[in-house]
């Protein structure tokens, strides 16, 4: 059985138990109503209560500073995120380009030890969700050769990177956060650029602690369809949107959203949709796109 048979073999049992109401994934949530946010910094979060939003996200080295002292740690959770309007659910940059995850030179020492670090700071603040995109960490480097479909071991890139997730969620098996690989458009990532193939690493680890994000706005990039989103099912833990036009935020340019977050409805889908998307520079024109992408938000999510 080939990669893409496994992953389709696996969705489909998994999307029979969840159309049954019994999703057989480990950390199935109760169906509720989604929570909507914005990826910006702490400065930005008066904003976003008063208009309306469920949480925010960051960064995640800008958050959890894993390379900084367990007493910097403390001052800046007081005064970053626990001093914070709303809660900080989610995050994202997990890794920095600076690690290899793939190819000949690729070491998982020293970026595990990064990750357990900042996963262990999350978890004691409550967070949610961390964001695994980080394309800069992962993408498979050039290999020097005269035939260019032979530039890139992709396969064994993958195998790298599936095995960097499963030594991880060795590491914080005692933890309730969740890792969520993100698929990245081709053009920024040569590895994992649909959900589905996310899905098959995160049956390959098996774990609760490594689960799977959709970004809409990749998807759309990709040609994903939405009934990858019913695939996942209760594997799906995280959301980001953004327009395919312009990559701003949702409502600028009017995209049809409506099968995406049927798709999303139809697994009876809780948890966070993050704008991660460009807004406009000015404050009051910032702030009335805020909430107008919230608005457009709540309508395709049958929330209004």
């Amino acid at each position: 059985m080939n990669r893409r048979e496994f992953i389709v073999s696996a969705a489909a049992s998994a999307t029979a138990g969840a159309m049954a109401g019994c999703c057989t994934a480990a950390g199935c949530e109760k169906k509720g109503k989604m929570l909507f946010g914005v990826c910006c910094g702490p400065d930005q979060v008066p904003q976003l209560k008063e208009i309306g939003y469920d949480f925010w996200e960051w960064s995640g080295a800008a958050a959890f500073i894993p390379t900084k002292s367990d007493e910097e740690w403390k001052k800046h959770r007081d005064e970053k995120i626990l001093s914070a309007q709303l809660p900080i659910r989610s995050v994202n940059g997990f890794l920095p380009g600076t690690f290899r995850l793939t190819g000949p030179d690729a070491s998982f020492d020293e970026p595990l030890k990064y990750a357990e670090t900042l996963c262990r700071r999350a978890d004691e603040v409550g967070l949610k969700t961390i964001v695994f995109g980080s394309g800069g960490a992962r993408n498979v480097p050039c290999k020097i050769g005269p035939d260019v479909k032979e530039r890139y071991d992709i396969e064994k890139g993958v195998d790298q990177y599936a095995d960097f997730c499963k030594q991880l969620a060795a590491r914080i098996s005692d933890l309730k956060v969740c890792v969520v690989v993100e698929p990245l458009r081709p053009n920024e990532s040569n590895i994992v650029n649909y959900v589905w193939q996310g899905l098959q690493i995160v049956e390959e680890v098996n774990s609760p602690r490594i689960q799977q994000l959709a970004d809409i706005f990749h998807m759309i990039m990709g040609r994903e369809s939405p009934d990858s989103i019913v695939q996942a099912g209760c594997r799906l833990k995280h959301v980001h949107i953004a327009e395919k036009t312009t990559r701003q935020y949702p409502g600028k340019d009017d995209y049809d959203f409506a099968p995406y977050f049927d798709a999303l409805r139809k697994i009876g889908y809780s948890g966070g949709v993050s704008c991660e998307c460009g807004w406009p520079k000015d404050k009051s024109e910032r702030y009335a796109a805020r909430v107008k992408a919230l608005a457009v938000m709540k309508k395709f999510a049958g929330q209004a």
